[in-house]
């Protein structure tokens, strides 16, 4: 007779959960900022009045014994005269009642004095330990705001798009150490996402790119058989188009996923070159659509990957040349440093624009009169893929209706 093994027990249950942070058994003894500061704080009010107390206390002292010492009477041989050195008064004295008034006002004007020495003493010892308490004051604030810097350095170098950096802030278990601690944490997931995001583009990349590249391939094959039906020739056709503008869509789209990301290698690059070489890439559409293409091109040096600067200048150029008018059109393509920063305008003719329309043209698949992929002049990425390299190099792209019409489009990127 076999008998049935027992299931297998589970482990038991931990008895710390890692998600619930471990509270002290005394919380109130946790050296947090709040008792910290009123320890110090109050420890340096406490001093501060007793060294002031002390202080008035031995300057009230002297006061009383300069003004007790400063005071000598002398009694002549019969009894009956009282002659001062510091009160006049007693010498002329001829009976008691003018003797004691005069004593009482000689006690009065040395009282006086030493009151007034003591008043101005005191206000100079006063403004003395002012100073001392702000100076003292303003070095124990720097202290204890220095992991405030800390964490501002390190937060202003992960937006410069260096995610590896890490506050790692030692020092008492206080709130600015939890508040770094979850900065941390946060800083390392969104490195995780970044990452995440980075690998997804490169495999998306290479997924996407190869069945379209494998069908435009086999699309070509068939056209060039001479002995295809014309009406298989018509299709071919059509397949081809669809297939070279899902091409472009999959190539907007993915460079749009790239250049949303801060630009970590940067070298220096020269807009004027990029905006000549957009030019000379769009002269033969310009030549073909009766545009003309001038304008200065100035030296403007930035710190950027040329890809991508690259693409903002062809994105401009040929979205200006594409909607432009039919007859005796223009695009002027200028580059120049104007107050600190490197300049890249393109202005050009064309269709009377709204002022309300401006925010729409950069948000993608929309263009004016609310134009949708249906167009042929594009898939409707371009201007949304130079504001997303133009942020991610510093900078920013505005647009300003021309008048007349057109529009006039206006990158900016720090040098």
């Amino acid at each position: 007779m076999t008998t049935t093994p027992a299931p297998p027990q589970a482990p038991p249950k931990p008895t710390w959960d890692p998600r619930k942070p471990q509270q002290l058994p005394l919380p109130w003894l946790r050296p947090t900022i709040r008792i910290r500061l009123t320890l110090l704080y109050g420890g340096m009010f406490l001093i501060a009045g007793i060294l002031l107390l002390s202080i008035i206390y031995l300057l009230a002292a002297q006061a009383i014994r300069e003004g007790s010492g400063s005071q000598s009477f002398r009694i002549d041989g019969s009894g009956i005269s009282i002659t001062s050195d510091t009160c006049p008064a007693l010498n002329i004295a001829t009976n008691d009642e003018q003797r004691s008034a005069a004593l009482k006002a000689c006690y009065d004007t040395l009282r006086q004095h030493a009151l007034d020495g003591l008043l101005s003493r005191s206000l100079l010892t006063l403004l003395g330990l002012a100073v001392i308490a702000f100076a003292f004051g303003y070095a124990m604030a720097g202290r204890v705001l220095t992991p405030l810097g800390r964490i501002t350095r390190t937060a202003r170098a992960v937006a410069g798009s260096d995610l590896s950096r890490r506050i790692e802030l030692d020092g008492p278990d206080d709130e600015l150490k939890e508040l770094a601690d979850t900065l941390d944490d946060m800083l390392e997931r969104l490195q995780r996402a970044f990452t995440a995001q980075q690998r997804f583009v490169g495999n998306a990349s290479h997924e996407l790119r190869t069945p379209l590249a494998i069908n435009r391939t086999l699309l070509e094959v068939h056209l060039s058989d001479p002995a295809a039906p014309p009406e298989l020739q018509q299709l071919g056709k059509t397949l081809l188009a669809t297939n070279e503008r899902s091409e472009q869509l999959v190539e907007g789209l993915l460079l749009l996923a790239r250049s949303d990301n801060q630009i970590i290698e940067r070298k220096p690059v020269d807009l004027a070159e990029v905006a000549e070489q957009a030019v000379d890439q769009t002269h033969a559409e310009a030549e073909a659509k009766g545009v003309e293409l001038r304008g200065k091109r100035d030296p403007a040096v930035v710190q950027g990957n040329g890809v991508l600067l690259e693409r903002i200048a062809l994105n401009l150029v040929q979205n200006a040349v594409r909607y432009n008018v039919p007859e005796g059109g223009w695009v002027e393509v200028t580059t120049a440093v104007q107050h600190g920063q490197a300049v890249l305008v393109v202005s050009n003719t064309g269709p009377v624009v709204p002022a309300y329309e401006i925010d729409n043209i950069f948000e993608p698949f929309r263009r004016l009169r609310t134009e949708r992929t249906g167009s042929d002049k594009g898939v409707g990425l371009g201007l949304s893929i130079a504001r997303s390299v133009a942020r991610a190099h510093g900078g920013h792209i505005s647009a300003l209706p021309r008048e007349g019409g057109g529009l006039v489009m206006r990158v900016a990127l720090p040098i």
